[in-house]
């Protein structure tokens, strides 16, 4: 008897390495899972100039910064975007200026694809082997309405479908929004704005995440980090103490050992 839907998920084609070059952009989604990646190590730049909803933000970060990761993971958040009615270029933030100054438009589905091909060709050239995951925010938007919401994201979806036929070998996607609203579906997993994923969620996406896309030698080094990372975040009640002063130097030894094995390993 099966009381959920689980998401099946494709085996993609290439496999996340330990302590692999990330780059991960997009909506307050890309910094949670961004946010654990970092905790394990992974050497992942996330969102560096701020949070990005729409493909068009999206393009504009990977324009802007110099990375060249081998692995990049787009969020998609939304359609709508904000144009400068002075400029008629879309902006990334209103940075609080009064609304009168801005026009709120929806993208189209070849619109979203459009800039989300653009931003993995520039990736390409920095780097010929990058690999790009595309993922739909499970967060929704009430400012538009639920069913407004759920329009922005049928847009995004076919967007993305459109980017993995488009660029094969190159784009994968990964179905966050999926997990949340077809497989997890009950709002213990949300946080209390009822609109996010809580951090359970979160862990969740995590897990089916890295069972997909890592490789053994990623799993084996998270297992042996893991009680490091355990050990370094302990708080002692007496810092001062020989034993716990033993302690950190046992621990320390650990991890130089770690690092030894694993070369793009660092604290």
């Amino acid at each position: 008897m099966q009381f959920r839907t689980k998401v099946a998920i494709p085996k993609p084609d290439f496999e996340i390495g330990p302590c692999e070059e990330m780059l991960f952009v997009g909506s307050c989604f890309a910094d949670n899972i961004g946010r654990r990646f970092r905790e394990e190590k992974f050497r992942a730049t996330v969102n560096p100039y701020g949070v990005m909803y729409n493909p068009a933000s999206i393009l504009h970060t990977v324009r802007r910064c110099a990375e060249a990761p081998r692995v990049a993971l787009f969020t998609l958040g939304t359609n709508h975007v904000y144009i400068l009615n002075e400029t008629g270029e879309i902006v990334d933030n209103c940075a609080k200026r009064p609304q009168r100054l801005f026009t709120e438009r929806e993208l189209t589905v070849d619109e979203c694809a459009g800039y989300l091909g653009e931003a993995v060709d520039v990736l390409a050239g920095r780097r010929a082997d990058v690999k790009v995951v595309v993922t739909v925010s499970p967060i929704r938007y009430a400012k538009y309405g639920f069913h407004g919401s759920a329009l922005s994201k049928a847009v995004l979806l076919l967007a993305a479908d459109k980017l993995v036929r488009e660029r094969p070998g190159r784009v994968s996607y990964f179905p966050a929004y999926e997990i949340v609203n077809d497989e997890l579906r009950d709002y213990r997993f949300y946080a209390p704005d009822m609109l996010h994923p809580s951090a359970q969620a979160v862990e969740y996406i995590w897990e089916v995440f890295s069972e997909a896309y890592f490789s053994p030698a990623a799993k084996r080094f998270i297992e042996e980090w893991r009680p490091l990372k355990e050990a370094l975040g302990h708080k002692p009640f007496r810092p001062e103490s020989e034993e716990y002063k033993e302690f950190m130097n046992k621990t320390m030894l650990k991890v130089k050992a770690l690092s030894e094995k694993y070369p793009n390993f660092a604290l």
